[in-house]
Order: C-alpha cells, then structure tokens, then sequence
C-alpha cells in the first residue's frame, strides 16, 4: 500500500528535537501529517516548534534503548493516532574520537542509541505493518556508512551496522508491502557538530595530534555545512511519497562524491587482490 493519497499519514520519529528529526517534523506537521516524535526532551522540542499548529502530534520522551519504553510508545501513537505508516529512525550523536581511546562504555552507549535503538523500534512497528502488508520504514545512516575517516570509527562502525541490517530487513520484508530506504546525507548545516550532539573521548591519547586537529575544525565548522536541513526533510518525504527511491539514498553532492570516491576505491581492492582470491578455491 503507497503512502495515503487522502487523509493525513502516521509517522513515527526518532530524535526529533534537533537538526533534521526536528525539521522533518515541523515539515510534517505543516503538511497536516500526524507525527509521534520521540525525544530526550518534549519542551525543547515544543519551543522549537513554535508557532508550528502541534495538535497532529505527539512527543514522548523515550529511551530507545529499553525496548519495553519503544513498544509503549508504539501503542501510544497507535492509540492516538491509529496504524503507523512511516517510521524515520533518526535518533544519534556523533563521537569523535580515535579507535583507541573510546572505552567499552562509550562505545555501547552509542550503539545503544545508533543501533540497538533503531532495532528496538523495527521491532516494535513491524508485526502490525506485515499484518497490515504496508509501511515504510526510512532508516538515517550516514555518508559515514559507506566510506570511513580517522577520528569516526565507533560512528562509522554504528553506521556500517545499521547499513547491513537495513539492506537485509529491506529483503525480508519486501513481499509483505513494506518498503525500506537508507538515508545517507553528508554534512547537513545543523547543530551536529556541536558538543551536545558531538561527544569527545573521556580521555585523550598523546600521538593523535591529527585527530586533535581535525576536532578542532569540526567544532569549528557550524553554520558553513552545505546541506540544508530543511530540504533534506522534504527529500525524505518525497521518498515516501514516491516509493521509488533506491535502497542507497545520498542526500547533498559532498556525500554523493564522497560516495562515488569509496566505490572507486573498493573497485580498485577487490581488484587488486584478484588473484590471491581465487587461489583459495578447492580444486
């Protein structure tokens, strides 16, 4: 079943007090959509919104990672709103730190929220959509997701992960009606790279002076990004709408050539280690 041509859709929102969670959201509500919009803080977001018409919806303050908080919200908007048919799993922060001085904790919690969060919410959504055989569910990677810098390991690895799931649900789910679609936009002019979405490692390592230089200039980037939120929000609903987007959708011409780059350069891997590749067929 597409997207309601009559009447509002349901949409459910992960992290939609700031940046694009938060533009997508007024979008939404401008069209006369009903969103359920999951957030660490409902005032913030309601200031945010303001003058925006909030009557079409509902903020909860949910930690995605309790999985039985994800389920009840589910049936909050369920109830409120009646069958969901848009999940945008949006919710995460950045952490810039290298592979070797992100502790064990910090690197679950941000798994926690980039995938064990989405997880808890595919979970929760997807008996009803394949009961119902329609739903769409967008998950917002990153162009991180596809290619790797220093500095952005433990992202880029939450990223990757949320890739692979996704790429799989989308083919589980595919004969039931539901459609699926990754997000992955580059530098978008939102308050990302700032320290409340941005974390730095707890404790710094001596010999990653280029890391230390490279934070520098990210926290120094806001306000120059290319993209712009605001379009970035009306892309993903026109993915909805059409139900034609590829599974890979590259939001911003910096993540596309950034994108093109990482398929040039595992072109050039695979090969280059072509012929130890098949030496290890039996024979």
């Amino acid at each position: 079943m597409p997207y309601p041509t009559t009447g509002p859709a349901t949409w459910f929102v992960t992290g939609a007090s700031r940046g694009l969670g938060l533009e997508l959201v007024r979008h939404l509500l401008e069209r006369g959509d009903n969103v359920t919009a999951t957030t660490r803080s409902t005032e913030r977001l309601s200031a945010a919104l303001s003058p925006v018409d909030t009557s079409r919806l509902l903020a909860l303050p949910v930690d995605l990672a309790d999985e039985k908080a994800v389920r009840t919200a589910v049936e909050a908007a369920g109830d409120r709103f009646g069958a969901v048919d848009v999940v945008v799993n949006n919710a995460g922060y950045g952490l810039l730190a290298a592979v070797e001085e992100v502790t064990d904790a910090e690197a679950r919690e941000l798994f926690d929220v980039q995938l064990f969060g989405a997880w808890n919410v595919l979970r929760a959504v997807l008996p009803g959509m394949r009961e119902r055989r329609s739903g769409h569910i967008i998950n917002i990677s990153s162009i991180l997701g596809l290619t790797a810098f220093p500095g952005w390991g433990a992202y880029c690895a939450a990223k990757y992960a949320l890739e692979g799931l996704t790429g799989s649900l989308a083919r589980e789910v595919a004969d039931f009606g539901i459609r699926v679609n990754l997000v992955e936009p580059g530098y978008l002019r939102t308050d990302f790279l700032r320290t409340h979405s941005l974390r730095l490692p707890a404790q710094a390592t001596d010999g990653y002076d280029a890391i230390r230089e490279m934070t520098d200039n990210h926290l120094a980037m806001p306000g120059t990004q290319l993209g712009d939120p605001a379009r970035a929000a009306a892309a993903i609903i026109s993915i909805v709408r059409s139900g034609t987007a590829p599974l890979h959708q590259i939001l911003g011409s910096d993540s596309y050539a950034l994108a093109t780059a990482r398929i040039n350069d595992l072109t050039a891997d695979i090969e280059a280690g072509r012929h130890l590749a098949t030496t290890t067929d039996i024979t």
